[in-house]
């Protein structure tokens, strides 16, 4: 029997995929290679996100990805515009987030001749997607949308670009639409928790470490529950800080930037680690310092959702091929049979961490950036959510903020600059009810900056926090290191960022001593309007702790 189906523009069955999909939010700079798709999204329900920039419409879709575990989703048009969008492809790609780039592309008659603004997507994009593919007949569109979400969210999630010539989106077509898209679970079996259990049963000094994505609310409350039962210290990866309560007494800290170093010496410690969800990445291993390459020392029990990171790097004592969903659950069959002998080394470890986040270490000028942070997660309500960008600004977040909640931080794992203020675009549009604050450093703010204006089109209150140190920070840094007293290429001529923000129509205010930022910030959150708070602190504190000078001779005296 011949189903009845009524005939669709392949642009309108796109649209119809990402309704059914739970798409509820798309960003994009317009384009006219993909005309057909605006006009099918007129009056569906779907909020349609105008941004400044393709780089930043992109991150949008990443930060999207992240928090929430389902695809965001973006559009830009051909050439250009696919190649300013490569920076949130990438982000998503090191960060494990979900996500679905659809980009314009040159009729079907003239691919291949160079035609205008003309890309091979594959061979653009290939290194850094999961999966990247055109749409290059109109009857298979709801088939290869609905793939790309599968793609997106099956095992290691991860960015799909998907092509979609402008003659393929005008034709009429009669085809299905595909079922809402359930990402594929993968638990461990009853074989692999045994070993586990055992595992866990002969340590002396275990450790948990946890990253990546496909987690949800319930598997973060599962593995505290674990932790709490066989009283674990617990630590973070880079940019993982929602994974756990920084609060709660098995905490140990993060292995991001500039780290604890009692911490890296616990790790360093540990005769079992426990991997679960994370790659394990450059950052997190401290430039796969911690564990020795290819058989650790410390026996190495490795969870992960994509059985192709299982043994890439390390060779784990116990491979388990889950999702840290399932393996959440898993973990609740588990319990110890005797008290653990390595009883009190949670306790001492978040002692350790307290103390190493509580202290606001004294900085050059008259503004300190630690004590900023402290005053930010003091008087910020626990649901905030925190984005960042990157440089060196950015150890001070992940040192001093505490993120209280899970989804409560999103930042790139690729260490992008520009990211923070898209990110915190798309946070607001997400959750209008809650309070979003940005941290940028002034090179970073100003690679995205302009998607400040995004967040005055749509009344978005976002606070932008502006560390301008009036340098490019982090390659500061090292070129003290490598080539002291020789400056060149990293110092900047900043505007005024405040007046930047009173441009655009937002609300803008200068800070020049720690005292001051308490009042501009709740200035700031009383206006109702996007806000800049320009704080300007000394070149020379480059880091927690840090001073650029002392760096310079440290390195003169090993001349």
């Amino acid at each position: 029997m011949k189903l009845d189906v009524k005939a669709r523009t392949a642009a309108e069955v796109l649209v119809d995929q990402l309704v059914i999909q739970g798409v509820r939010h798309v960003f994009c700079v317009p384009g006219e290679s993909y005309l057909p798709v605006l006009d099918a999204l007129i009056d569906r329900d779907i909020a349609v996100t105008v941004c400044r920039q393709e780089g930043g419409a992109a991150m949008m879709a990443e930060a999207v990805g992240k928090l929430t575990g389902r695809p965001g989703v973006c559009f830009v048009t051909r050439g250009p515009g696919a190649t300013n969008a490569a920076h949130g492809v990438h982000i998503a790609q090191q960060s494990s987030s979900p996500m679905i780039l659809f980009v314009g592309q040159v009729d079907r008659a003239v691919k291949g001749r160079d035609a205008w603004q003309e890309l091979d997507y594959a061979a653009v994009f290939g290194s850094m997607t999961k999966w990247t593919a055109e749409v290059d007949d109109a009857s298979r569109m709801s088939e290869l949308v609905s793939r790309a979400f599968h793609v997106a969210t099956a095992g290691q999630p991860g960015p799909v670009v998907l092509a979609l010539p402008h003659d393929v989106l005008i034709e009429q077509v009669n085809c299905l639409d595909a079922p809402p898209h359930q990402p594929v679970e993968t638990s461990p079996g009853a074989p692999e928790m045994a070993a586990l259990q055992a595992l866990l049963a002969e340590a002396k000094s275990p450790i948990a470490l946890l990253g990546g994505s496909r987690w949800d609310e319930a598997a973060r409350e599962a593995v505290t529950r674990f932790a709490e039962r066989f009283e674990l210290p617990v630590a973070t990866g880079f940019r993982r800080l929602p994974l756990f309560d920084p609060l709660h007494p098995n905490y140990a800290g993060d292995l991001g930037l500039s780290p604890n170093p009692k911490l890296l010496a616990r790790v360093k410690a540990a005769d079992l680690v426990l991997s679960i969800g994370g790659r394990i990445s450059d950052v997190t291993s401290q430039g796969y310092s911690l564990f020795d390459i290819p058989v650790p020392k410390a026996r190495l029990v490795h969870v992960f959702p994509g059985p192709e990171e299982l043994g890439r790097v390390w060779r784990p004592h116990l491979a388990i091929n889950a999702t840290p969903t399932r393996f959440a659950i898993a973990l609740e069959t588990l319990a110890p049979s005797t008290p653990p002998v390595w009883r009190g080394a949670a306790e001492a470890a978040h002692a350790d961490y307290l103390s190493w986040s509580e202290l606001a270490t004294p900085q050059p000028g008259a503004v300190n950036l630690g004590e900023i942070m402290v005053w930010l997660r003091n008087n910020l309500p626990a649901d905030v959510i925190l984005t960042n960008g990157a440089g060196n600004f950015a150890a001070w977040v992940g040192r001093f903020f505490r993120v209280r909640r899970f989804g409560g931080h999103v930042a790139p794992n690729s260490g992008s600059m520009g990211y923070a203020v898209p990110a915190a675009v798309a946070m607001q549009r997400l959750h209008p009810g809650r309070r979003v604050v940005a941290i940028s450093g002034d090179g970073d703010f100003l690679m995205n900056g302009q998607e400040f204006a995004t967040a005055v089109q749509y009344d978005l209150p976002i606070v932008v926090v502006v560390c301008d140190n009036a340098s490019y920070g982090t390659i500061r840094m090292h070129q003290e290191r490598d080539y002291p007293g020789r400056v060149i290429g990293t110092d900047l001529k900043n505007p005024d960022f405040a007046a930047y923000a009173r441009a655009f129509g937002g609300f803008g205010a200068t800070v020049e001593k720690t005292a001051d930022f308490g009042p501009a910030f709740e200035a700031a959150v009383a206006s109702g309007q996007p806000s800049i708070l320009h704080v300007k602190f000394d070149t020379d504190a480059i880091s927690p702790g840090q001073t650029l000078s002392a760096i310079r001779a440290q390195a003169l005296a090993k001349k």
